[in-house]
């Protein structure tokens, strides 16, 4: 299987949605980007793989915290970067790294703003995967060795970072299904299902440019 498009995934925790990412991958023969964009942000800023680790959707507000980290910075002679919180130099990396792997072929990439990186490319759909709580919880108990106390703690303080994250950084709405091309509930058909939701989404996506300049020849 062949695909031209570059799939995003915004996804809630406990969701499947690192996991449908990585079959789809697999599907199309092309690669998926998770915490892999963290080091190649790093290597590509040059700023140390921790503070991308650290930062790692999850905004900070405190000025004092980045003044101080920002002793990790390398490389960076402008007025304007090196004033800049670190906490915006590690997104600006990551969505330049974003950037450049898209053009480099189709892929799928997960988290991280991906969709308002790539607002500007054509060839990408953005999708959002979320489930219903009891089953979240169960699955992050059972990966993590969790109570489910423990676990739905874990998912909402997990959940909040990664929607103030979107919303701080990108001008969308984490998990607003009007932001995105298709939501998907992995309760309800599985993260096998979704996965063939989405390469159904994407054949029909492919398909539509040839299909419109037929019926235009055709007029």
């Amino acid at each position: 299987m062949k695909t031209s498009t570059i799939i995003t995934i915004a996804r809630e925790f406990g969701s499947g949605g690192k996991e449908t990412g990585q079959l789809l991958a697999e599907d199309y023969g092309i690669k998926c980007y998770d915490k892999e964009l963290l080091s190649i942000a790093a290597k590509e800023s040059g700023l140390a793989p921790e503070l991308f680790e650290n930062h790692d959707e999850k905004p900070t507000s405190s000025f004092l915290y980045s003044l101080v980290m920002d002793t990790y910075s390398l490389g960076y002679g402008s007025s304007a970067y090196v004033d800049m919180p670190i906490n915006h130099k590690v997104f600006l990396a990551q969505f330049e790294a974003i950037k450049k792997i898209a053009t480099e072929g189709p892929c799928v990439i997960v988290g991280r703003c991906a969709d308002y990186a790539l607002a500007d490319f054509p060839n990408c759909v953005n999708i959002f995967i979320h489930a219903d709580l009891p089953a979240r919880i169960e699955r992050i108990a059972k990966l993590y060795d969790l109570s489910e106390d423990k676990a739905k703690d874990l998912i909402k303080k997990t959940d909040k970072n990664r929607e103030s994250y979107h919303n701080y950084y990108s001008n969308k709405k984490w998990g607003e299904a009007g932001e995105y091309d298709l939501t998907i509930n992995t309760t309800t058909v599985g993260i096998s299902g979704a996965v063939k939701i989405i390469e159904e989404l994407v054949r029909l996506k492919e398909e539509m440019p040839v299909k419109e300049e037929t019926e235009k020849n055709a007029e």
